[in-house]
């Protein structure tokens, strides 16, 4: 059998998957690009797929009152086959062209 070249997401800190897939919109495996931002997000559920819907929680200073305020996004991330996610999971996932009407990112790794 011969090894499957794995690509330089140009993330310093991120491992490759050790499980190699064949999928071409695979930021590791394939050739989709990673550029703009990275979030780490909480994944809610994975039932669409190879989509899964995550939780971006993040604060947004409120100039008026001179505090923050706890804000959420949902997204739809794309998961590779390589990764495997279930709900409840910390991911890293960057922003990719769009792949769908609603997905724009994938996720790239698995936080431990």
């Amino acid at each position: 059998m011969q090894s499957q070249k794995v690509r330089n997401v140009g993330i310093p800190g991120l491992t490759p998957p050790e499980k190699v897939c064949n999928d071409p919109l695979c930021p590791w495996h394939g050739r989709l690009p990673v550029r703009g931002q990275i979030m780490r997000v909480k994944v809610l559920n994975v039932k669409m797929g190879k989509v899964a819907t995550a939780i971006h929680e993040y604060l947004h200073y409120v100039e008026k009152y001179k505090r923050y305020e706890r804000r959420r996004k949902k997204k739809h991330v794309r998961v590779p086959p390589c990764i495997e996610v279930k709900p409840g999971d910390e991911v890293i996932v960057g922003e990719t062209r769009p792949l769908a009407k609603s997905v724009s990112f994938v996720v790239l790794a698995k936080v431990k």
